[in-house]
């Protein structure tokens, strides 16, 4: 372990995530083709001291001090590496929007924890940055893959150990995502839900999620429209998404297998053959278009590598 010095910098790059994908709710997730770029440097003063700077039109909203996700994240790797705090610049390059259901709060997580830990000669290992991860999110689905890559099923075993199990995903499946210029919060998404579910719904997700996973990695698509149904929280969030149904609609028209919500919304997801990805894009921002909803629309792959990071020059 190292103490770092003044003007010592380290760049972070972290894939955005979609969650869910329909029936793998807070377990399911995947790494997209989206990075946003943080970069750290070692600021003069004590661990309290933390500037956020951010490159992109989106997170104007966003602010530093002791609450931000990356602060607290890199605090949490001090705390754990028994190293005293330092002050942090973090310069932002944003391309995951924020609030839109792409990981973006795992993001800036899984940069503090990977920036601050190699900032001090990473004496803590990439499975304790996932459980620390884990546990300042809440929940697996995005910060796994944001920090390992690749499609993710992530369940706390009888060992109450975290297991993180790599599934596989056919070149035959793209991802299509369409981003609205609306935003809705995580914390909003869950107060929507019900406290409890039927047992019914519960055996129709653990079904879909099955054909799910089957079709993805082999590329079937009638199963994956089977399996793209969710009774867990899809049915108690497409009513604060303004035009949701409609582009969902329209995606499958276009030829999508299927579209759900890219985690907690209001970004959408469909998956859908390659020929017909462009289409399927379009035909999405047209339907928000005629909803009164502008949007754009990604055809991304997913991202197989996770986070990574790089030494910066000194200053």
């Amino acid at each position: 372990m190292v103490r770092p010095r003044v003007g010592q910098g380290v760049a972070v790059h972290v894939p955005a995530t979609t969650a869910n994908l329909g029936p793998g709710f807070d377990c399911l997730g995947a790494a997209l083709q989206l990075d946003n770029v943080f970069e750290l440097r070692c600021l003069e003063g004590g661990g309290e001291r933390f500037e956020l700077i951010i490159e992109g039109s989106e997170g104007a909203h966003l602010r530093g001090g002791p609450d931000n996700l990356v602060y607290r994240s890199a605090q949490r790797v001090w705390k754990e590496a028994g190293e005293d705090p330092v002050g942090i610049e973090a310069r932002v390059r944003l391309a995951v929007p924020p609030a839109r259901g792409l990981g973006s709060s795992a993001t800036a997580i899984v940069a503090g924890l990977i920036g601050a830990n190699a900032l001090v000669g990473e004496p803590l290992s990439k499975e304790k940055l996932l459980e620390l991860a884990i546990d300042i999110e809440g929940h697996p689905d995005n910060v796994v893959p944001s920090l390992v890559g690749g499609l993710c099923m992530t369940a706390k075993a009888a060992s109450h150990r975290w297991r993180v199990v790599r599934c596989e995903w056919s070149p035959q499946v793209v991802a299509v995502v369409a981003i609205p210029a609306i935003r809705l919060t995580t914390s909003e998404a869950r107060r929507a839900m019900p406290k409890a579910i039927p047992i019914s719904d519960a055996v129709v997700n653990l079904g879909s999620l099955t054909l799910l996973l089957q079709g993805l990695r082999t590329g079937n698509g009638d199963l994956i429209t089977d399996g793209m149904h969710d009774k867990l929280h899809e049915p108690y969030r497409w009513g604060l998404i303004a035009g949701g149904k409609q582009v969902r609609e329209a995606a499958i028209n276009a030829g999508a297998w299927g579209c759900v919500i890219s985690g907690a919304g209001p970004s959408l997801l469909a998956l859908c053959p390659p020929p017909v990805a462009e289409e399927v894009s379009k035909a999405m921002v047209r339907a928000w278009h005629k909803a009164g909803v502008e949007s754009r629309s990604e055809v991304l792959g997913v991202q197989q590598e996770g986070s990574r990071w790089e030494t910066l020059p000194d200053l």
